[in-house]
């Protein structure tokens, strides 16, 4: 039933990358751990010489808002807001290699594999608040199986990123796809907005719903159902 499908999955993620500039999806098996490592540093140095700027700021903000950004409450509001900040989009300085970490195995399974349930928070680039949910990934190996706790990594470096839900949800599909070039990928989010309930229209029990599919999920509606039906079960 799952026999031949990775041509097509392989098409659908090369159509993605000519649409998208998502290079970090990219795996380069050669990179070394001592350059990870450096990678790391790397970032933590960057962050660190970009927190004044950050902090200056919301200094600004504060005082535009029409508050007293020397009052005590606030003196170092700015500082946390700026370290919030680059933790919420850490996400832009981490990669698909990085996490993984050789943790993709040789396995003869074949048959369904889900993850469900797994949390989700990004924050909408239209308005830079939070938007959080639940995260569903269902993907059928070819010979290679990935740690189960790495598809939540997988989910933590694009929704730690200023996102919206439709790409997000995109990115974490053909993420695992190009990882692990399985038979097919699933991911559905379902999610609730704050830009929906704590302004504009202010609906306090909206929730969106987006899926990729990909492969055998594509094109097998017997299989897609399968995972659909999984995914909702208690």
């Amino acid at each position: 039933m799952y026999g031949h499908s990775n041509g097509k999955v392989n098409d659908t993620v090369e159509e993605f990358h000519r649409n998208n500039s998502f290079n970090d999806l990219v795996i380069d098996t050669k990179k070394s751990a001592e350059q990870r490592q450096h990678g790391t540093s790397h970032k933590e140095d960057a962050d660190e010489s970009r927190l004044p700027a950050l902090e200056a700021a919301y200094t600004s903000i504060l005082r535009e808002l029409g508050e007293d950004a020397g009052r005590q409450g606030l003196l170092r509001t700015p500082l946390r807001a700026a370290k919030a900040m680059q933790f919420l989009t850490k996400g832009y300085h981490e990669t698909i290699e990085d996490i993984l970490n050789n943790a993709i195995f040789d396995e003869d399974h074949d048959e369904m594999v889900i993850v469900k349930n797994i949390d989700v928070f990004s924050l909408c680039e239209h308005h830079l608040v939070p938007f959080f949910g639940k995260v569903h990934i269902g993907y059928i190996p070819n010979k290679k199986v990935v740690g189960l706790s790495k598809l939540a990594r997988i989910v933590e470096i694009f929704s730690r990123r200023l996102q919206v839900q439709e790409r997000l949800t995109k990115q974490i599909a053909v993420g695992i796809s190009q990882a692990l070039e399985p038979k097919g990928v699933a991911v559905v989010i379902e999610a609730a907005h704050m830009c929906m309930i704590m302004r504009g229209v202010q609906k306090m029990n909206s929730r969106t719903v987006t899926s990729t599919m990909l492969g055998v999920y594509l094109e097998d509606p017997k299989t897609r159902e399968e995972f659909l039906a999984l995914s909702k079960s208690a």
